[in-house]
């Protein structure tokens, strides 16, 4: 049994979508909490109004019977309530009437930064709305969704995860200057994961390395320009015996550099890692762009947008990383019901005596 997450949904469409497969039945959800995260995603210094119209919520329409798994596949919906303001605009088949409210104009004005260039030549798409709707990070709380259910399986087997910006501070010291002067800022996160033992994840391929698949987790998030693992970069400059961890007689570190990770597997150590995120691509002062429409030199376009959305990033990078981590779990342990999840668990840690 394989984990598996499939996302569908646009900005402004109607809803956005996941189907999760894989689940052992059994596991207890909490609606709360799953509304919870979806609240903290909205969260966060330096955010728009738009967070305000949305107030998200998760709605369950299969695969969950009075709180419990069924182990069938679980569908996962959250509503854009902004749609209402986008039907016509936002229609999945060809409108009737006037056009009426946002959307209705083709956007011809790519924003530096943003995926609406490339996603214009590459899908040969007319309208730059075809290619921001989806590429915008909205659709991560749908990921916030799924990743809410990753973390209450990951609770089962002792696994707790957790993000946040690094140097909250000096981040709300930068997005007061830069709404000041009508700009955005990035920032840093770092999530953490305790509990996890050693042996998740393989060096026996690369697509199956568990750092390999947290980066291209965090970097597979909107505005994610960097990860690192552990002391990541700073280790490039230290020598071999300032860089590695050392291991006691209890087989613990006495460090941890790595991050809880060594050669794609996990070492029992807390798992730490970092995610970069750039500065937002949508401005009040637009950058210098192209009118597609015209080929002449214009400004971009400018969309309702956030100052900064580092804190909310912290809430999604909490979420693909417990994913990716319940999906190695799945792989590791199996099991077509928890309790056979949670008894495999913990017949390998006492075969392995973790933790010591």
């Amino acid at each position: 049994m394989t984990l598996r997450l499939a996302a569908a949904g646009e900005s402004h469409g109607p809803a956005l979508v996941a189907i999760v497969t894989g689940l052992p039945a059994g596991l207890e959800l909490d609606r709360a909490a799953i509304d919870t995260d979806l609240r903290r995603r909205q969260e966060g210094y330096g955010r728009s109004p738009r967070q305000q119209i949305e107030q998200d919520a998760a709605e369950v329409l299969a695969g969950l019977r009075h709180g419990r798994t069924l182990g069938t596949p679980l569908a996962l919906v959250v509503w854009n309530r902004d749609h209402r303001n986008w039907t016509w605009g936002m229609a999945p088949w060809p409108p009737e009437g006037e056009p009426s409210g946002k959307g209705t104009k083709p956007v011809t004005l790519p924003r530096p930064g943003h995926a609406d260039l490339a996603g214009v030549q590459k899908f040969d798409h007319d309208d730059v709305r075809n290619a921001l709707e989806r590429a915008s990070a909205r659709h991560t709380a749908v990921h916030v969704a799924a990743g809410a259910v990753a973390k209450a399986l990951l609770a089962q087997i002792g696994i707790s995860v957790r993000g946040a910006a690094v140097d909250e501070e000096g981040l709300r010291a930068r997005i007061d200057e830069a709404r000041k002067e009508r700009d955005t800022v990035g920032g840093v996160v770092e999530v953490r994961a305790t509990g996890v033992p050693p042996g998740l994840g393989s060096y026996a391929t690369k697509e199956d390395r568990l750092d390999a698949r947290l980066a291209a987790a965090l970097m597979g998030i909107q505005a994610v320009k960097g990860v690192e693992i552990g002391d990541g970069f700073a280790l490039a400059v230290l020598r071999g015996s300032e860089a590695h961890d050392e291991i006691d007689t209890s087989r613990r570190r006495t460090s941890n550099r790595a991050g809880g990770i060594e050669a794609g597997v996990s070492n029992g150590e807390e798992i730490v890692v970092r995610a970069a995120m750039k500065p937002l691509p949508t401005l009040m002062k637009p950058l210098r762009s192209v009118d597609l429409a015209t080929g002449e030199e214009a400004k971009a376009l400018v969309e309702r947008s956030d100052v900064a959305a580092v804190e909310a990033l912290a809430v999604v990078a909490e979420a693909a990383v417990a994913w990716e981590l319940a999906v190695l779990a799945i792989d590791k342990f199996g099991g077509d019901a928890v309790g056979d999840l949670v008894a495999a668990h913990r017949a390998y840690c006492e075969r392995i005596q973790w933790p010591r």
